[in-house]
């Protein structure tokens, strides 16, 4: 697993043996969710959410909005492809 940014407590990960579309995992507090990536454009968008609050979400959506390019590079770097 590649921890790829940081987001305060919240780390955001790609893990190198995982599964097509785009997409990352953001886990911290005791909660993970994931949200594709939809690259290179965005925007990312949730898929699964296991115990953050919509307000949390919120901030973590903006945060990966503001990283798409970022990550999708990282995707692409980890997983030599996009879709």
């Amino acid at each position: 697993m590649a921890t790829v940014a940081r987001f305060g407590a919240l780390r955001v990960v790609i893990y190198p043996n995982d599964h097509r579309p785009a997409h990352v995992h953001v886990i911290g507090k005791g909660c993970e969710a994931v949200f594709k990536l939809n690259c290179p454009q965005g925007p990312p968008a949730l898929r699964e959410n296991y115990g953050f609050a919509a307000g949390e979400l919120a901030g973590i959506k903006v945060f990966l909005e503001e990283k798409q390019a970022l990550l999708c590079a990282e995707w692409r770097r980890i997983h030599g492809l996009l879709a």
